[in-house]
């Protein structure tokens, strides 16, 4: 599968696309297919996220897993510490 990701303008914080908006939780994600790089530049020239570009992933159980580990710290948040993290309910059993 393939996301689509980026940085929220106003925050920075990391974003996934929805299929039809963005979320900071990459549990929300959608596989954008082929279309990623198309719809990364349509986001960006309409101003709702700064450096969008489109990820390897594999669906799990839990939700999409990155298939490259810089993606997947990146889908933790702000911090690698799971009591901080953007979804702290989740299990702190984080495969990296």
């Amino acid at each position: 599968m393939k996301l689509l990701t980026g940085n929220d303008l106003p925050t920075g914080d990391v974003i996934w696309w929805t299929g039809s908006g963005w979320s900071r939780h990459i549990a929300e994600a959608a596989d954008v297919g082929a279309e990623g790089e198309a719809l990364a530049k349509l986001e960006e020239a309409a101003r709702r996220v700064n450096g969008p570009y489109v990820i390897e992933a594999t669906a799990t159980p839990q939700g999409p897993r990155p298939a490259h580990i810089k993606d997947r710290v990146r889908a933790l948040g702000p911090t690698v510490r799971m009591d901080l993290t953007l979804a702290p309910e989740a299990s702190p059993q984080v495969v990296l």
